[in-house]
């Protein structure tokens, strides 16, 4: 399989907006959406304290050894290469998002965080909201399900925050079936927020976690990988909730001591990528089908292309239904 880059150029930046009618009248939940996993580490600090994410043992090792171990940890948390806006451009549009606040740093500022603590959530935020002002008819799906070091107050500041970033373009806690491209359009919503923790509760507008599983496969092996995607996905709730298939594999401790040299990417991802991708070009979206499904490195292949185009299934399908 080649590995060109799909975040270089614009091809896919408005491919929601291209949609055929057909398709922008179904269920959001129906459609094969790309998306990224640990979406923002593109950028870490290796001079920043180890995150809050990290098990004990590792914190120890990045105290003894300082910027040597973060060096590592940094080629084992980056997950991503590109920018959310190189993001955006080539078509993802779900973000895992992972968040925490400094330790021991004065105020409520939150970062992004995968072992080593990234850029301020502000930040990407604004980044976000100023390609969705140019692409009006394109919607993001933020799912914030890790918070760490984060007390009530972080937690205020942080809603806060993604209030005063999207404004009204951030759509009301719903009924998920009545969630079509056609439906945010007219409303004027391109901003769909699920936050995985009780402060998010009350807020009309976040969306509890509940309606977007992702399942986990937690495997370094590719074939356990797409029989857990197979298996979770015969098991898809057929109301009310979104659905993830994480086309991810996990690092253990014993593979990060194998592959230490060369980090997540060279040694766990590249080698098993054609695996995953013959997984997701297999798929089709639909009921019972795929819906969003993320990937590490969407760089390295067409990933985001490959399930756009799973969306074309559906349009021969709906053609070939008997008048």
């Amino acid at each position: 399989m080649k590995t060109r880059p799909a975040g270089i150029g614009n091809a896919n930046a408005e491919w929601m907006g291209s949609l055929p009618s057909k398709l922008s009248a179904m269920p959001l939940k129906h459609l094969a959406v790309p998306g990224s996993h640990d979406s923002f580490t593109y950028w870490v600090d290796v001079h920043a304290p180890v995150g809050p994410d990290q098990k004990t043992y590792v914190k120890y090792l990045a105290t003894m050894f300082s910027v040597l171990a973060k060096k590592v940890m940094v080629k084992w948390s980056m997950t991503q290469n590109l920018s959310f806006k190189e993001q955006l451009d080539a078509g993802i549009r779900y973000f895992d998002l992972r968040v925490s606040s400094k330790p021991g740093e004065p105020g409520k500022e939150i970062y992004f965080i995968h072992g080593l603590f990234g850029h301020k959530v502000r930040d990407g935020l604004l980044e976000i909201n100023s390609f969705l002002v140019t692409h009006k008819k394109e919607v993001v799906f933020l799912d914030f399900n890790h918070y760490y070091a984060m007390n009530a107050d972080h937690h205020t500041y942080l809603i806060g925050m993604l209030q005063e970033v999207f404004g009204s373009k951030l759509c009301n806690n719903c009924a998920v079936e009545g969630i079509t491209l056609d439906f945010l359009w007219e409303k004027g919503y391109q901003v769909i927020v699920f936050y995985h923790h009780p402060s998010g509760k009350d807020n009309p507008i976040m969306w509890p976690g509940n309606k977007i599983p992702a399942p986990w496969a937690n495997t370094t092996e590719p074939r356990k990988l797409t029989q857990f995607l197979d298996t979770t996905l015969k098991e898809r709730a057929k109301q009310g909730a979104f659905h993830v298939s994480q086309a991810i594999l996990t690092p253990r401790a014993n593979t990060v001591a194998k592959g230490l040299v060369w980090g997540l990417r060279n040694y766990l991802v590249e080698r098993n990528l054609p695996t995953i991708m013959s997984w997701v070009e297999a798929q089709r979206p639909g009921v019972d089908g795929v819906n969003i499904i993320t990937s590490d490195f969407v760089e390295l292949t067409d990933f985001a292309n490959i399930v756009i185009k799973l969306n074309n299934l559906l349009l021969s399908e709906q053609d070939n239904k008997p008048r």
